[in-house]
């Protein structure tokens, strides 16, 4: 079972200077917590993109190309890319090259994303949120796994016998993943398409969930995909510390953020009793000290079967040297307690 942590790169705001914090500082520390990462034998890094002040990373590959150079063995994924407002050709390109940099590191994860701002930025209309990335979808799979392409659909020009390059190792191919927060429809597409299933979780109790993941299993293979290459992930809010006071004092971070997206949303203000009861063992959020975290974390495994667990783990924009535990903690002390679940 593969272990591995996630990140939005989460930009802090200021009340007193009315600025979110410089975004420049965010990415040069994100790129010292992935070399950790490596060093404490962390699988993955999954790396998000938005489109907003709150965020420092709109372009995950630019990020995964730098971590690319200094690190060994952990795989580098985006967390998600955005496919419906990306150019699919773009997207194997960005993703080949980085596998090229990498030595055959690259993942992507593609979704349709919890946020819209894309949308009106690269110029598509929400009327089509859902052919966007069936369609785009579907030419991203045939550039995978095709040499010469030729395809056609109706919200992009058709390709002629065309070749995208560089071409990924692996004869071409990239690992690309379906990351869903819950629909069955998109559920029901992954397994069709045998395509690896990476499952949002971050709130209510994951339990809701086994239902989805087990109709994942048998919808996969009903296609006829061989189930000995069956990957299944969780993503989940994660945060690790042996000081009971960082635990606590954690929750102004996270409230901060989900207040912040909350007031778009319409959400009530997040409260201390949601934080206590989501770091119950069973909620959704994995915060705490590494052996509540492993003890969870092994609870998932036995509840749906996955191959890989992903901590979210910047929420709210901890402190650099807070983080840096946290990943240390997590590598160290969680990673040999469900590596060989």
């Amino acid at each position: 079972m593969e272990l591995g942590i996630g990140m939005f790169g989460d930009l802090a705001f200021d009340q007193a200077t009315g600025k979110y914090r410089d975004a420049g500082v965010k990415i040069r520390e994100i790129l010292d917590q992935v070399k950790l990462m490596d060093e404490v034998g962390i699988d993955v890094f999954a790396m998000g993109e938005h489109h907003r002040p709150d965020y420092a990373v709109s372009s995950p590959e630019m990020v995964l190309a730098a971590a690319a150079s200094i690190t060994k063995n952990i795989k580098l994924a985006s967390g998600v890319t955005v496919l419906s407002s990306s150019e699919p050709v773009k997207v194997y390109e960005d993703f080949s090259t980085l596998d090229l940099i990498s030595d055959g590191r690259a993942e992507i994860f593609v979704g349709r994303g919890s946020f819209i701002e894309s949308f009106p930025l690269y110029g598509y209309s929400l009327n089509d949120y859902e052919e966007l990335f069936d369609e785009k979808l579907e030419l991203l799979l045939k550039i995978n796994s095709e040499e010469n392409v030729t395809w056609s659909g109706k919200l992009r020009a058709p390709m002629q016998n065309q070749t995208v390059y560089p071409r990924a190792k692996n004869d071409g191919k990239l690992s690309i993943w379906r990351a869903v927060g819950g629909t069955p429809q998109s559920v029901l597409s992954a397994a069709k398409l045998g395509m690896p299933l990476v499952v949002a979780i971050i709130g209510g109790m994951p339990v809701q969930f086994k239902n989805l993941v087990e109709f994942y299993k048998q919808e996969y293979q009903k296609a006829g995909h061989d189930v000995s290459q069956m990957q299944i992930a969780i993503h989940s809010h994660t945060f690790v510390s042996d000081d009971k006071a960082v635990v606590d004092g954690y929750f102004n971070n996270y409230k901060s953020q989900m207040d912040r997206i909350g007031a778009t949303r319409g959400w009530a203000p997040y409260t201390k009793m949601q934080y206590d009861g989501g770091r119950g063992r069973d909620g959704a959020l994995f915060i705490g000290n590494p052996a509540e975290v492993a003890d969870k974390i092994a609870y998932m495994k036995e509840i749906f079967g996955i191959t890989r667990f992903i901590g979210h783990m910047d929420i709210g924009d901890p402190a650099h040297d807070i983080m840096m535990k946290s990943i240390e903690l997590f590598g160290e002390k969680v990673k040999p307690v469900i590596q060989n679940l």
